[in-house]
């Protein structure tokens, strides 16, 4: 991505080209004629083709609107593409507002309404790529990264070893050495330890250092990856698009591509290009609104048949881990007595706190509706290895080797292991399926899940009638 200046003179060089053309675009006669002759309600309009003095003004309001509209995306700030594009456009739309008021004032000059429209509707599209397309660039100064971690002998051993002319680094101002095994831990490292970079802050620095020094690569070297920090470290690139990278010898193969050249490789944090992202999203949001307003009934009824059956709540609350080890709260129609919970995975056969209602529930899996408003809200996607409970988590972590590796996607309402009958009582062969999943995912493979899901609901609630 281009930094400084040369971002903020491109970008808004760029945004105001790209103005001007669509105006004049949009004013050419042949536009103007299929626009209002063909497009449902602008068809009742005349075409307007400006000219001369008129023509230069509207093109300077319009201009105008939309550079100002988009200042906030000027500053050569980390962003996810994604929200690059939904930014921009959003503020495309708000300088056609802008644009679109002015012209109700006497004492200005109107843009056409078919020129506005056209003019908004392009540039709706154009400019996000515009915006996308520069950040895309190869970086112009390759000194824009720095090293975030924990282990004192790896971030010394990359400030030399790698091609990076770093900034500096982020890590505590004291490592502290373990009690076992000795040989895998480096001594004590006081604040200013000199690995040959400066030190610009602790772990908690991470964002506002990303966003100070216009970071673009972030290289990790933690002493063990699995520990919340380096999930902490992850989050916080995704969140402001910063390239993450680790030393080969430190790679995990389910998170890195594992074809990069020297010493060292990507981390996938992203794994999902742009279409396909919007794409999920877009499915998401579609897949929770309709199951929300078709199935609202049939939540009434459950809720009233809860509440005759067992006292309690209607609905159950549970924190749980999501993506890169953040928490989100789940909720779920009432299955069991409300007592004590144990953390320990158990299979219903095993659980006799189970209501009545709760089994006929938990068979037909209509305890699960609620979360159509997780996913709704975007805490929670359709498919994705499922979201286990915090207290539960810790100890399949115990049991299970390389367990939060499935914290590198969103969690799902279904899953490919949710799919093969696979449950949180098996965690070795739930985490090989849901590993599988985040080697696989792409739309597609979750619109087949999901066509799966439903199809085994539609079983087991056609057994359960039985």
């Amino acid at each position: 991505m281009l930094s400084g200046w040369r971002y903020r003179l491109i970008s808004v060089l760029g945004v105001a080209l790209l103005a001007t053309g669509t105006v004049m675009a949009a004013n050419h006669p042949v536009p103007q004629a299929v626009f209002t002759t063909y497009v449902p309600v602008f068809n009742r309009l005349d075409p307007t083709v400006l000219s001369g003095e008129r023509l230069a003004l509207v093109t300077l309001l319009t201009a105008g609107a939309v550079v100002g509209a988009l200042f906030p995306l000027y500053k050569p700030r980390p962003r996810r593409l994604l929200d690059v594009v939904l930014l921009a456009q959003k503020r495309v739309l708000v300088g056609g507002l802008a644009i679109a008021a002015v012209g109700f004032y006497k004492w200005s000059w109107r843009v056409p309404r078919a020129t506005l429209t056209m003019t908004v509707a392009v540039l709706f599209v154009v400019v996000p790529m515009w915006l996308v397309w520069i950040r895309r660039q190869p970086a112009t100064d390759p000194s824009r990264a720095i090293i975030v971690g924990d282990d004192y002998e790896q971030i010394r051993r990359l400030a030399a070893e790698t091609e990076f002319e770093y900034l500096g680094y982020l890590a505590p101002s004291t490592v502290e050495p373990e009690a076992e095994p000795p040989a895998e831990r480096v001594a004590v490292v006081a604040d200013g330890g000199d690995p040959g970079i400066t030190r610009l802050g602790g772990l908690s620095r991470i964002e506002d250092a990303l966003v100070h020094y216009e970071v673009e690569t972030a290289v990790l070297a933690f002493s063990e990856p699995d520990r919340a920090e380096f999930f902490g470290a992850l989050d916080a690139c995704h969140e402001h698009g910063v390239a993450a990278k680790v030393h080969r010898e430190f790679a995990d193969t389910v998170l890195t591509a594992g074809d990069d050249a020297g010493p060292l490789v990507d981390v996938d944090v992203e794994p999902w290009d742009i279409q396909d992202h919007m794409l999920k999203r877009g499915f998401d949001v579609a897949f929770a609104v309709v199951g929300l307003v078709c199935l609202a009934p049939l939540a009434a009824l459950i809720a009233v048949a809860i509440k005759l059956d067992s006292p309690g709540p209607v609905l159950y609350y549970q924190e749980r881990t999501a993506g890169l080890g953040e928490t989100i709260t789940v909720a779920k129609f009432r299955s069991m007595v409300p007592e004590g919970v144990s953390a320990t995975p158990s299979t219903d056969d095993e659980n006799d706190r189970i209501t009545r209602v709760g089994r006929v529930l938990r068979r037909t899996h209509l305890d699960e509706l609620p979360q159509l408003w997780t996913i709704l809200k975007g805490d929670m996607s359709v498919v994705g290895p499922r979201a286990a409970w915090v207290k539960e988590e810790t100890l399949l972590e115990a049991e299970t080797r390389s367990w939060r590796k499935r914290w590198f996607v969103k969690p799902g309402l279904t899953g490919l292991a949710q799919v093969n009958g696979v449950k949180s009582t098996e965690p070795e062969e739930k985490l090989r399926y849901d590993i599988a999943y985040i080697r696989q995912q792409s739309f597609w493979f979750d619109v087949k899940i999901v066509i799966r899901q439903i199809a085994a609901v539609v079983r087991d609630v056609v057994g359960f009638l039985r």
